[in-house]
């Protein structure tokens, strides 16, 4: 059996789902072994099946890891910008024989487990900007609430 190369293949993906770059493809190939990685340097077995989850958050710690702040600007430009997009990038390659999944694996594991907003760009909002934030939105309520309550007729 010949070994499958994965530049060929991402382009054959590439060629018939463009809703991605190549980059996405790679993106997840890396990803999955920093997950890998992750997960044996945690004390669990390094060669068994990684869940839809599990490789969301290690695709999520890679790319806070490789693109800092700018991670969600470089997801979106690869066109991926909902969990819901990983499993579609995550699914091409099981279809093209690249990666396994078992009976279970389904790309509804990967609907809407987290916003991209809560995970690229909320670990760099300074925690006083988010205080600050909070109070004005809380402030405005109260001034909306008074507002009604003194133009009423009751």
């Amino acid at each position: 059996m010949a070994k499958i190369n994965f530049a060929e293949v991402v382009e054959q993906i590439c060629e018939k789902d463009v809703r991605f770059s190549n980059d996405a493809y790679h993106f997840v190939q890396e990803g999955l072994n920093h997950t890998l990685k992750s997960l044996k340097r945690g004390g669990q077995h390094a060669h068994r099946h990684v869940s839809g989850h599990e490789l969301l958050q290690g695709l999520r710690e890679f790319a806070l890891k490789e693109y800092g702040p700018m991670s969600k600007a470089v997801l979106n430009e690869w066109g991926v910008s909902t969990t819901d997009d990983f499993g579609q990038v995550v699914f091409n390659l099981v279809n093209s024989g690249v990666l396994g999944k078992n009976e279970t694996d389904s790309p509804n594991d990967f609907k809407n487990v987290f916003t991209f907003d809560d995970a690229f760009v909320k670990p760099f909002v300074p925690k006083l900007a988010e205080t600050v934030r909070k109070s004005a939105t809380t402030k405005t309520k109260k001034r909306t609430s008074k507002s009604k309550k003194a133009g009423s007729l009751e």
